[in-house]
């Protein structure tokens, strides 16, 4: 076979799955809404259950639903039969994926979910199959063209890109943010982007305090001990209200002689620039960047002359974040 004519076959796949997707979407009615719903208000797990091809669809949809913070987990339709039917409890929502709606293996999940009450989203393609006639929820995945004739391609396709479209629904009617998603995903180059200040920044007592009348002797021994390169000042309500950089203290320290006898608050840098801790570390390196220093203050609901971190870009830069 002509390599030129592998191309126009991918073109056709595609276009017939393309097609096949265009339906999908004129389908979506208000029982997508009713799933929706019910998924997010679960206060149990989500369980999906498939078979073949459905099956790994099924297993991929609970995956990405975890992920966006609905614990839900894939049924082997061949073990239910087995003993695993016992993992599925009366709070449980239980969705089941079937082109055909008449696969064997399900029969027996369907008949105990109606049994004992436990809501059932029937993904399927055909009206007169035991899975669409069972379900409290009816998905309807239109019939077409399969992009492969015999295997399942279009339809798969659908499925899949109707399990997206209900995690996402559900993520947004639970105000699922990009705080929450981080919790799950604290490894990897996307956790790494999604780490706040809070994440990153140095807390307690490893934070260069310095009183604004305290002399800038015992200021190089606090920026010495604390190796961050500034000194926070603070006055006697313990309020932030300037900064104080080593570059600072080298340009003063070639102008004048007596460094060591003057004051914090006579050589500070006023109303240095503070962020809240929830903002991405990524923003405040960018913030770094922009303002050519190397660390910030943190605070916390808008307080801004309450100091509770300090972040430098050392921080940053060793979460590999960029």
């Amino acid at each position: 076979m002509n390599k030129k004519k592998f191309i126009s076959i991918a073109k056709e796949v595609v276009n017939l799955e393309i097609k096949a997707l265009q339906i999908l979407k004129k389908n979506i009615n208000k029982s997508f809404s009713e799933a929706v719903v019910q998924i997010a208000k679960c206060q149990s797990k989500v369980i999906l259950c498939g078979v073949g091809k459905s099956g790994i669809i099924a297993s991929k949809i609970a995956a990405t639903l975890s992920s966006v913070g609905t614990p839900s987990f894939f049924l082997s339709a061949g073990d239910s039969s087995h003993g695993d039917l016992g993992s599925i409890s009366k709070k449980d929502i239980l969705i089941l994926i079937s082109n055909s709606g008449q696969t064997e293996e399900l029969k027996n999940i369907i008949h105990y979910a109606n049994r004992n009450k436990i809501i059932l989203i029937g993904i399927v393609s055909k009206k007169d199959s035991v899975l669409y006639k069972a379900s409290d929820i009816k998905l309807l995945i239109p019939q077409t063209k399969e992009a492969g004739t015999i295997i399942p391609t279009s339809s798969t396709t659908m499925q899949l890109a109707l399990g997206d479209a209900l995690a996402i629904s559900t993520m947004k009617y639970k105000k699922f943010d990009r705080l929450d998603f981080k919790k799950l995903h604290p490894s990897g180059n996307l956790g790494a982007q999604l780490k706040t200040v809070e994440d990153v920044m140095v807390t307690g007592k490893k934070i260069p305090f310095i009183n604004e009348k305290l002399s800038m002797k015992k200021g190089l021994y606090i920026l010495s001990e604390k190796k961050l390169g500034i000194l926070v000042v603070r006055n006697t309500k313990r309020k932030t209200i300037g900064i104080i950089t080593d570059g600072q203290i080298r340009r003063h320290n070639e102008s004048n002689f007596n460094l060591h006898l003057k004051k914090a608050y006579q050589i500070m840098t006023k109303n240095p620039i503070s962020v809240d801790k929830n903002i991405l570390a990524a923003k405040a390196l960018s913030i770094m960047n922009s303002k050519k220093i190397t660390s910030l203050c943190v605070h916390e609901k808008k307080n801004k002359s309450k100091t509770i971190g300090v972040v430098h870009v050392h921080n940053i830069l060793q979460s590999n974040i960029s």
